[in-house]
């Protein structure tokens, strides 16, 4: 009984909070420090009790540590954000480290088409509608970054049907 919960309660959290994440980081081009520690605290808490296996919290650690390594050195040659250096991994450790390589191949994706997407609407005037919007001037900017944790989010609720926390409740 405690682990159906666990397992319900760590799903509807992880997917809350990569939502909240995306929009958070559209609207400010930030993802907070306390987002990722929230996310890898209710991990460490929520695993074991949902009945994850110590073999697969381990293999989801080494991977997400792997990722973790390769998202700062994106971060130190300027390519992507802090915050998103940091969410990547604590995605994939959540997801596990079966379903890391489509994550990864699916926050690309969306990333891209977020890219491409942000770059066209730079190139036209910013509709007045938009215009007095803090949020949609930040996006305008050429100089601003792009938020991928919009992309991010996404890309997680699309593997997450197939991650071990729904296989704890099969």
């Amino acid at each position: 009984m405690i682990s159906t919960f666990a397992a319900w309660l760590a799903l509807l959290l992880f997917a809350g909070t990569m939502i909240y994440a995306g929009i958070k980081d559209v609207a400010t081009m930030t993802i907070s420090n306390r987002l990722v520690g929230f996310l890898l605290v209710t991990f460490a808490v929520l695993a074991p009790l949902a009945g994850v296996d110590f073999s697969t919290i381990w293999l989801s650690i080494l991977v997400a540590s792997a990722v973790l390594a390769c998202t700062f050195t994106f971060f130190a040659f300027g390519w992507i954000g802090g915050g998103d250096a940091k969410l990547l991994p604590v995605a994939v450790l959540w997801l596990g480290a079966n379903l890391a390589l489509h994550f990864a191949v699916y926050a690309s994706v969306l990333g891209a088409v977020l890219t491409l997407s942000l770059l066209q609407f730079r190139k036209v005037p910013m509709p007045v509608v938009l215009q007095k919007r803090a949020w949609s001037s930040r996006l305008h900017a050429p100089q601003s970054g792009i938020p991928y944790g919009a992309a991010m989010a996404p890309a997680a609720l699309l593997v997450l049907p197939e991650s071990h926390w729904f296989s704890v409740l099969l």
